[in-house]
């Protein structure tokens, strides 16, 4: 098979122990050999104890020296110099003990460190497993072979099965159906007719079709992008330890004074002193404590972040740029819109097409079935079913012929409207037919995620000062998103290496995130400072080049995620002040001979004890969102359920605001008209009238006040009037039928109640039933 990936070989268990032996083995080994020199001390064995402390000394100087000699050769310059001289000096000066305290600070920071740095895996698996390995290939009198990809030629002619990823760049023989947006970020699916181009790496959403290749692997386009996100990862710049970049001030200020101490009273005993005191144990252990606890914290709330470089990074960040396509968005088709023909229903509709579709393999297929189980439809077994490639599927239904799919000829007006109203809304339109007209039409949208505007907002509250949408769709698509989520500046029809390139010169300006999902964001995630991947949609490739992955399916966890590793930066920045501040004090007495070396390092433990403690506060703290409690959670789960009622009734009061605009004397006009009145009284209003018993007050603690919802208590308040002018009118028309002068405050009242109910269905959504966590929340 064209797709079928590579193998994976799960990391062994016996493997993974023995890393974690490799870790925590020389920490453990120091600590016994200062224990096993304690318990000799005290059995009065002191020659014996003080060769056991030595030996610690000695075990934790040589890896330091070499470390610190491989940082010279490659002309970098950290805090570790002074533990190796504080080391070297304890023992010319034979204070043993002193340097067996450092050894197992050392140790510990040691551990700590390359525990957080272990957690790195950046590599491209996952992106060469997806790329096609084989090819099916047409042979003389119509036989097909399976062949390997490198063996394909510009000119062959090829044959790409139903969901195969298409191999190479080429030219398609018939009209095809196909997913691009793992190539260029476009949800929609995309028809090619006869003779179009189509892109390796996209994916056959459609019947098999045929195709004559004209670039082989290496030159097609998914090759191009795995390419790329291969060198952006290689030239991303090594990370630089927040610890070393106090070494600039710190070391030479360390061997002047301890120079100076030295100098003035001849002892070098003073100079040791200087150095036991001078070791950056709050550097070395409270900074990666800290770290380490924010990538705990993250990896709670659904963050894996790679590496402690990288939430440093991220607690840093001012620039935010985000693919739209199942970032910003769901990433998949939904039915905004069912519109029936004159006389038709709009559940009726959508129950042919999800009966018709539920033996389609493609995504609109399984999209328009799940909606309509959603909305309680009962499915009908079809019959019959054929598929046209690039045309739809055709099946009988109930004893009905059904079609789904594209429209030809000339629309009458109610399609005509229905299509209009979709290019305005930037949406595709699917056709249900009969045997002969049109049935009714479902326009689809890929929905802006609820949590997208609030995780912007947060976003900005928490430090980012610009938010770019990069996205290789349309440019009226993109505006439109842009507008409902709040962002700076859009870059629309943008291919993956513009997105890498665009990437890199905001890089250049600030410390950037790059959030993106699918395969054609893997270059750009690399070239940012940080790359987050939407790992929980199942976008491997950008997964494994990214710095940190969201293996929840929501996007407000990335604001989680910065305001935490803000959050643990300052408490690493704070703690290793602090605790240098009280160094300083020590080394100054020790330079003047009040602090000798064995009090020092005994005094710098204390140092440690205290920064630590402060360090882990990181565990908790820094977020600004409150967790919903279980009860309230329920709530937004019963309330949101009933939106999609709400919806129909809003679809509803469109059609007779429409039906009374057009038609006020048609016999259907006023029983239209009652009858949305009557689902507005009631569905909506007692909808409305709960929310504003039940659940607004319960949502005061998570939003922090009462008042947050002040607002949309005021908009029940205005739809109840609205609702209550309408009735209103229908009494004033008795049986029949509407005055002229009634219209035009009818019409207002109609179509000014569709726009405040459509606006405050959005608000609640995105403004509280975003709230609701898809899985439990952080432990407190």
């Amino acid at each position: 098979m064209g797709t079928e990936p590579r193998e994976c070989v799960p990391e062994q268990p016996v493997r993974r122990d023995r890393s974690r032996l490799l870790l925590w083995a020389p920490l453990a080994g120091v600590t016994m050999l200062v224990l096993a020199g304690a318990v000799l001390w005290l059995a009065g064995r002191r020659g014996a104890a003080e060769v056991v402390w030595a030996s610690a000394t000695v075990a934790a100087l040589v890896p330091a020296a070499w470390s610190v000699l491989r940082q010279l050769w490659r002309r970098q310059f950290g805090v570790d110099v002074i533990a190796v001289l504080a080391l070297v000096g304890a023992l010319v000066v034979r204070e043993y003990l002193a340097g067996a305290v450092i050894a197992v600070m050392l140790a510990t920071g040691r551990a700590l460190e390359a525990y957080a740095q272990g957690r790195a895996t950046r590599d491209l698996r996952a992106l060469l497993a997806r790329a096609p390995r084989t090819a099916r290939r047409r042979g003389p009198g119509g036989s097909v072979e399976e062949v390997p990809l490198d063996r394909v030629a510009a000119g062959d002619r090829l044959l790409v099965g139903p969901g195969d990823v298409v191999p190479v760049d080429g030219q398609v023989d018939e009209p095809v159906t196909l997913d691009e947006s793992v190539v260029t970020g476009e949800s929609r699916l995309v028809r090619r007719a006869a003779g179009e181009q189509v892109a390796s790496g996209v994916v056959n959403a459609g019947a098999g079709f045929g195709m004559r290749a004209t670039r082989d692997a290496a030159g097609s386009t998914y090759a191009g992008i795995v390419r790329l996100a291969e060198e952006a990862t290689a030239h991303k710049a090594p990370m630089v330890r927040l610890a070393d970049r106090y070494a600039a001030a710190f070391v030479p200020f360390t061997l002047v004074l301890a120079g100076l101490g030295w100098l003035l009273s001849g002892e070098f005993v003073r100079a040791v002193a200087v150095l036991v005191v001078a070791t950056p144990c709050p550097l070395l252990l409270a900074t990666p404590i800290a770290i380490v606890s924010g990538l705990s914290r993250t990896a709670r709330r659904g963050v894996l972040v790679r590496d402690g470089g990288s939430l440093e990074l991220l607690g840093r960040a001012r620039t935010l740029l985000v693919d739209k396509t199942g970032t910003l968005t769901a990433g998949r088709p939904r039915a905004a819109e069912v519109v029936a023909a004159p006389g038709g229903d709009r559940d009726d509709v959508l129950r042919l097409a999800a009966s018709v579709e539920q033996l389609s393999p493609h995504v609109l297929a399984r999209a328009l079935v799940a909606q309509a189980r959603e909305r309680g439809l009962s499915l009908t077994e079809p019959a019959g079913v054929t598929e046209e490639p690039g045309r739809g599927v055709r099946g009988s239904v109930d004893g009905r012929q059904v079609r789904v799919g594209q429209l030809d000829g000339d629309l009458p007006d109610w399609a005509g409207s229905a299509r209009s109203r979709a290019e305005l809304a930037g949406r595709s339109v699917v056709w249900v037919s009969g045997e002969r007209d049109p049935l009714g039409a479902i326009l689809l949208e890929d929905p802006v995620r609820p949590d997208a505007r609030r995780t912007v907002r947060r976003l900005r509250e928490a430090g980012l000062r610009r938010i770019v949408m990069v996205t290789g769709d349309r440019p009226d698509v993109a505006a439109q998103v842009a507008g409902v989520v709040g962002v700076d500046d859009v870059v629309a029809r943008c291919a993956p290496a513009e997105k890498a390139t665009r990437v890199r010169e905001e890089a250049g300006r600030a410390v950037t995130v790059m959030v993106g999902d699918g395969v054609n964001d893997a270059p750009a995630l690399a070239e940012a400072h940080v790359g987050v991947a939407m790992g929980a949609t199942g976008a491997t490739a950008s997964a494994d080049v990214a710095d940190a992955v969201l293996t929840v399916d929501r996007l407000d966890r990335l604001a989680d995620a910065v305001e935490i590793a803000r959050y643990a930066r300052r408490i690493a920045v704070q703690s290793a002040s602090v605790g240098m501040g009280l160094a300083v004090l020590a080394m100054l007495a020790a330079a003047v001979g009040w602090l000798p070396p064995v009090a020092g390092a005994f005094l710098q433990e204390g140092i440690d004890v205290l920064v630590i403690l402060n360090a882990l506060r990181a565990l908790g703290g820094g977020l600004r969102r409150r967790d919903v409690s279980p009860g309230t959670r329920e709530l937004l789960d019963r309330y949101a359920a009933e939106h999609g009622g709400i919806r129909d009734v809003l679809a509803a009061l469109t059609d007779t605001a429409d039906l009374v605009a057009t038609a006020p004397d048609a016999p259907q006009c006023l029983p239209a008209l009652r009858e949305t009145h009557r689902r507005l009284v009631d569905q909506v209003l007692p909808h409305e009238a709960a929310e504003e018993r039940q659940l607004y007050p319960a949502l005061a603690d998570p939003l922090g006040s009462a008042e947050a919802t002040s607002t949309m208590s005021r908009a029940h308040v205005e739809i109840r009037r609205l609702v209550d002018r309408i009735g209103a009118h229908l009494a004033q028309a008795g049986d029949g039928p509407l005055r002229r002068d009634q219209l035009t405050d009818l019409l207002a009242a109609l179509y000014g109640l569709a726009a405040v109910l459509r606006l405050h269905l959005a608000q609640e959504e995105e403004d509280y039933f975003s709230l609701n966590p898809a899985e439990p929340a952080e432990s407190r």
